[in-house]
């Protein structure tokens, strides 16, 4: 079910198109992915598992990972989460090993298309835009590539309005910093190839070769002497009897499908998890009208702020902490979840089971830098909780073990939107500098960035970051 009225949002949607799915009419509109238009008719079961094949819906909704992937006219593994719809486009549930259609490759793989600019960013998240205004105010040609439908990563979901100071955007919501984002990016001319996957990131010469897939069919090849790796991040999966049944979805594809595309995500949703994004979460579906009976927390106390705990409290959304899923169960979808309580060990406490009759389960359990551009360069790499996993050596710049070739925002270590835009405007004004391109001005802002980021990080909530970049700092 489309959403058609909404307290923070205003969804305009296209052209009324028609797609079929095993050759079945699905109503579906320009701008919307194939997995939303789908899930807009009702449809959970996008494909099943090849060995004991159980069926498989959504995750992560942002081409991370591989629930989503169908057969979208004769082209097997589509990731229909980030494919928009076209009018006829025939989509095929998988039934079995995929097999490659039985043409020649379009000319376009024979001879990619050449783009060369001074500074790539991979990722058009709020890292990523702000590093390419910031390379772009001081003289660089620069291209933002991107592989989802819309520029703005995280930003375009989140209906919340951000602490901190005016020039952090406190007190805007992140759809709107989205919005003013991208304008500027917009406003520079700064090129944008959106619906293109990065593939890879090869040294040669002194610069940088990046090849790339654009709208799942046409290879492009970039060069650039700077590159910045702002590839965000993806949800982390929490192991469970039923964790693979349709229903069972991240926490940033629940709020795709409300907060980007207007789409009801289901009638009755458990959270896991009591993080900032747990919390948000609970309120933002409220806002679109479902239900939210609990949230569980394994921790024995809140992770999340304290303003947006008592905000879903108020709300009646009841917070059990020391609590964690048993299993989610139904026929083909989920129907239902068990909770129970955990002792000190971390061990469920026989008799505390309770049931949730929802039909979907919102797992908030954290999320992962995505890393792997760079691990396949060769940068070098570390293991740092504080961060949540595996994330590049770096210098006080951005600048990771390989020259020219930066990181920031979720893929330097998992944090907020406003010290991903700060770690990407410190990024984009060094690479201006390795570029050539600075002066005692551009100096001067560098350090103010910096010490933006250092007082933003400061307090308990960032010292644990901090401990973990210390680790990282080279």
């Amino acid at each position: 079910m489309r959403l058609e009225k909404h307290p923070v949002l205003d969804f305009k949607r296209g052209k009324r198109v028609t797609i079929y799915l095993d050759g079945k009419e699905v109503e579906a509109y320009e701008g919307e992915t194939i997995a939303m238009a789908l899930y807009a008719a009702g449809v959970r079961e996008l494909s099943r598992s090849q060995v004991f094949y159980r069926p498989r819906g959504l995750f992560c909704a942002i081409g991370k990972c591989a629930s989503c992937i169908m057969t979208v006219d004769g082209v097997p593994n589509v990731r229909t989460c980030i494919t928009p719809v076209k009018d006829g486009m025939r989509v095929e549930t998988p039934r079995g090993p995929p097999t490659l259609p039985q043409t020649a490759p379009p000319k376009e793989f024979h001879n990619p298309e050449e783009h060369e600019y001074d500074f790539l960013v991979i990722g058009g998240g709020p890292a990523g835009l702000q590093a390419a205004i910031q390379a772009s105010d001081m003289g660089a040609r620069v291209a933002v590539v991107d592989e989802a439908p819309r520029l703005g990563g995280q930003l375009i979901k989140q209906t919340h309005k951000f602490f901190g100071k005016r020039q952090h955007y406190a007190g805007v919501r992140g759809v709107k910093i989205a919005e003013i984002l991208i304008e500027e990016v917009r406003r520079r001319g700064i090129d944008v190839f959106s619906r293109t996957s990065a593939v890879g990131l090869f040294r040669e010469g002194e610069g940088w070769v990046v090849p790339a897939v654009m709208e799942e069919r046409e290879l492009l090849k970039f060069t650039a002497r700077a590159v910045l790796v702002a590839t965000g991040a993806m949800e982390k999966y929490l192991p469970f009897p039923g964790a693979d049944l349709p229903g069972v979805y991240g926490a940033g594809a629940v709020q795709t499908l409300m907060n980007t595309y207007g789409i009801v995500p289901g009638k009755r949703v458990l959270i896991v998890g009591a993080g900032n994004v747990g919390l948000i979460l609970a309120y933002q579906l409220m806002q679109a009208g479902v239900e939210v009976p609990a949230i569980v927390e394994a921790l024995p106390r809140v992770g999340g702020y304290f303003v947006h705990a008592a905000k879903v409290r108020r709300q009646g959304v009841q917070i059990l902490t020391r609590h964690t899923i048993v299993r989610a169960y139904g026929e083909g979808k989920v129907e239902g979840a068990t909770i129970a309580r955990l002792d000190e060990n971390w061990k469920v406490v026989e008799g505390t089971e309770q049931e949730f009759e929802v039909d979907v389960v919102a797992l908030s359990v954290g999320l992962r830098p995505s890393v792997e551009l760079l691990q396949q360069a060769g940068c070098s790499m570390r293991y740092v909780r504080e961060l949540a996993g595996m994330v590049p050596l770096r210098d006080g710049n951005m600048q990771t073990t390989c020259e020219g070739v930066y990181v920031a925002g979720d893929a330097s270590g998992i944090e907020e939107a406003t010290t991903a835009m700060l770690e990407g405007k410190i990024a984009g004004i060094s690479a201006g500098f390795f570029l050539g391109l600075g002066n005692e001005e551009w100096e001067g802002r560098l350090k103010e960035a910096r010490r933006e980021l250092d007082e933003f990080r400061d307090g308990p909530i960032g010292e644990h970051v901090k401990r973990g970049i210390e680790k990282v700092l080279i």
